[in-house]
């Protein structure tokens, strides 16, 4: 095979509609963070996600979850309960705003924020406080729903506001329903290599009117009503532009067989690796759970040997495993504390020098050297399965072929 094989490539319309809009915005100059590609794409997202939400694009997820904080008052010094097993951009606009994230680990079967521990965190955080945690991130890993049932329920006992990051989980959806619109305020990406993509982007799903109307305020360096720029609170440069919109526009119209692909690529696994001894393709646990398997994942048993394993983590990487990383510093150090078991690495290895892209699990963020103070309700689900897992190409440039030639070659890594 000669092409390299991508996790997820951006993949436009058969039609070139989002050429179309891009064209639209530049014959009637409308090349700004506003215009009528955006507001043609809040309405599509509306009408997607459904449950008479209003929504508003943004430059990016990160900064839907910023917004999103801020809206339910987070300030410096308050805490806010989040997903330890996820991106960093669920827990850095925490940071940005003075606050203090409280990592909670994951349960087994869904790999995300389990709602027992998370209420333990709850609790405990008003025992040595005095006070409740200002919002809850629950996080949608790899598109795979949370136990939005019992989050809310516990949220709304105690009265904290849920914001969904539903970065990863465009679609995807809890006993039919949208990720994005149980919480307060639900958080969508579309980044370059996302269900669908603006080519960078995001979306912040609000409850109301009144909502909607604050949060595009925030988004707009918040200036008041009058002929000169007025600021009575501090806002942030965060629309998106009215060309990205358009390549929205244009993705809409491919994004429910962006989905349909890849939960037939996720199927498609599950069969070619059922008989392969330790290897376990991720799966939805029961039929509450709708994933859009944005990025397919497995889980390799440590007793399996690979090719290449006594080369494992040797020498120090030199650039991003995986997305679309700029500068990347160089590590001192090949290893951490805290890393994928060498026979994970070792078939990452193995597959990339065939030409195919897979990459760790993400590691969890209370394992991370920026949040070592930070405090974490945790019991080493996450930790083991950032040691076994890893993600495999899954978006809609990867064929049937890909997939059965993937799993040719992770057999034959395997000694």
């Amino acid at each position: 095979m000669n092409k390299r094989i991508y996790l997820c490539l951006a993949h436009m319309s058969e039609a070139g509609l989002e050429q179309k809009y891009i064209q639209e915005a530049f014959d009637t100059n409308w090349v700004v963070p506003l215009g009528p590609n955006v507001n043609g794409f809040e309405k599509d997202l509306e009408e997607f996600c459904g449950e008479n939400k209003r929504v508003v694009a943004l430059s990016a997820g990160t900064a839907a979850v910023h917004l999103a904080l801020i809206a339910c008052g987070v300030k410096p010094g308050d805490e806010v309960i989040v997903q330890s097993f996820t991106f960093c951009a669920s827990s850095h606009p925490i940071t940005y705003l003075g606050a203090t994230p409280i990592f909670v680990d994951s349960e087994k079967d869904s790999w995300n924020i389990d709602p027992e521990l998370m209420e333990k965190a709850i609790k405990d955080r008003i025992a040595k406080t005095g006070k409740k945690p200002k919002a809850i991130v629950p996080v949608a890993l790899y598109g795979m729903p949370y136990d939005i049932d019992r989050i809310m329920d516990i949220a709304n006992r105690y009265d904290i506001p849920v914001i969904e990051d539903a970065a990863e989980g465009f679609g995807s959806r809890w006993k039919g329903q949208m990720l994005g619109t149980f919480g307060k305020y639900g958080v969508l990406s579309f980044n370059g290599n996302k269900m669908i993509t603006t080519s960078g982007g995001g979306a912040l799903i609000t409850p109301n009117e009144d909502a909607w109307r604050e949060i595009m305020m925030y988004a707009t360096q918040y200036r008041e009503s009058y002929p000169y720029y007025q600021h009575e609170k501090i806002g942030y440069n965060y629309r998106m532009s009215n060309i990205c919109a358009g390549i929205g526009r244009g993705q809409m119209t491919v994004a429910n067989d962006h989905i349909n692909h890849h939960k037939h690529v996720f199927e498609l696994y599950k069969e070619l690796l059922k008989d392969v001894k330790g290897i376990e393709v991720h799966g939805n646990p029961d039929e509450r759970y709708d994933s859009n398997f944005w990025l397919n994942t497995i889980t390799i048993d440590p007793e399996i040997r690979i090719k290449g394993q006594e080369n494992a983590y040797k020498t120090v990487v030199q650039g991003a495993v995986g997305g679309a990383a700029g500068v990347i510093h160089v590590a001192d150090s090949a290893t951490t504390d805290c890393q994928p078991n060498d026979n994970v690495e070792a078939l990452r290895v193995y597959l990339d020098e065939r030409g195919i892209e897979a990459r760790p699990l993400w590691k969890p963020m209370h394992k991370q050297p920026v949040y070592k103070d930070a405090p974490a309700y945790v019991k080493g689900v996450s930790e083991e399965l950032f040691k076994i897992g890893m993600c495999l190409p899954s978006g809609p440039y990867v064929s049937d072929d890909d997939v059965k030639y993937i799993v040719e070659k992770i057999k034959e890594a395997i000694n």
